[in-house]
């Protein structure tokens, strides 16, 4: 029998590649695609595949647990890949409770409904939780994230996180549920929606509007291209061990000022400016609180277990990024609506 895989939070950034890769590369797959389609949840990012014999949405908010259960009893999935979440750690200090909601409830609704479905027998089945490095808290200036690295999350949404992490193994201990999880780096490439670094910067250097950075710009984080995140959460849901964590990332760092300075000068030479003319937006706001100093991920055991190494460079994949905002001019548009510039506007206030 062919097996159904559900695929939450499938029409948001990270998701919407995962959903593309598995209904294109599995054609005999069926992938049922969950999402809530709340701000950053788009379905413009699947317009390609929406037709797709093997594909279909459903959508359905993680709280509803009865919704949830339909959708179980309906498809009877065999796998989910959990990638639903609220994931903006600007937007949890403002709101913490949404992120409780969703990321912390929300995962366990949909453990109690891959339980009950899988009732009669594991055999087959696996749940994979999709998580983030910012579960590990900040490090120093040496030092990488293991997966043996204590949790220290320091941001209610990292907290929410954490919280979740730890529900998927207990589901595992307890119910003897199935289970990977996978914590991962900052995520950039296409369809990214505008409120996280690069997306932003891209859409205001476009627009000559400043480019907030928050306090010194010193902070420092490793960066992975989606698309080979998704590469990779292909490779452990089919080839990862039960019970196991993986941690992927991109085998870089970049302090977020010279990411800047680079995505300037990109910017320039594709917009055909002078070289510099995009520096001048560059405008230092007060610093977020709790603010992680450094992440750094160690992503040895995927690539020694599973083959998984990321197949461009940051440069590389920064420069496709910008190329694909610069084709899908009308994307951006749509994104960034009334809602969003509230938002916006609230936040990087200097």
């Amino acid at each position: 029998m062919n097996p159904t895989i559900l695929i939450t939070g499938g029409a948001g950034f990270i998701g919407s590649h995962v959903v593309r890769l598995f209904v294109t590369k599995y054609p005999a797959y069926r992938i049922v695609n969950l999402d809530a389609l709340t701000y950053a949840g788009n379905l413009e990012n699947l317009r390609d595949i929406e037709q797709a014999a093997n594909y279909v949405f459903e959508k359905v908010d993680l709280l509803d647990a009865a919704e949830l259960e339909r959708v179980f009893q309906t498809y009877q999935p065999d796998g989910v890949i959990h990638l639903a979440a609220e994931s903006h750690v600007d937007r949890s200090i403002l709101s913490p409770l949404d992120f409780v909601y969703t990321n912390v409830v929300g995962t366990v609704n949909l453990l109690n409904a891959a339980k009950k479905q899988w009732a009669n027998s594991f055999e087959g089945k696996r749940f994979y939780h999709v998580s983030t490095d910012e579960v590990y808290g900040a490090l120093g200036e040496t030092g990488l994230f293991t997966e043996e690295t204590p949790y220290d999350p320091n941001s209610p949404y990292s907290a929410s996180k954490a919280a979740s992490d730890h529900f998927v193994r207990a589901y595992g201990e307890t119910y003897h549920m199935p289970f990977v999880l996978t914590n991962c780096s900052n995520n950039y490439g296409p369809y990214h929606f505008p409120e996280k670094l690069i997306p932003l910067f891209i859409n205001n250097i476009i627009n000559n509007k400043p480019l907030p950075v928050y306090g010194d710009g010193l902070y420092t984080r490793d960066w992975l291209f989606v698309k080979d995140h998704a590469v990779a959460i292909d490779m452990v849901y089919h080839k990862g061990k039960n019970g196991e964590t993986y941690n992927i990332g991109g085998f870089n760092e970049w302090k977020n000022i010279d990411l800047v300075k680079l995505l300037c000068k990109l910017m320039d030479e594709k917009l055909g400016r002078t070289t510099g003319t995009s520096l001048q937006l560059i405008t230092y706001v007060k610093d977020r609180p709790g603010h992680d100093r450094r992440y750094a991920i160690d992503a040895t055991k995927i690539n020694r277990e599973l083959g998984w190494t990321p197949s461009v460079t940051f440069e590389e994949g920064l420069s496709q990024t910008i190329d694909w905002y610069l084709q899908n001019t009308e994307w951006l548009e749509h994104v960034t609506s009334g809602a969003y510039q509230q938002y916006y506007e609230k936040q990087y206030a200097s």
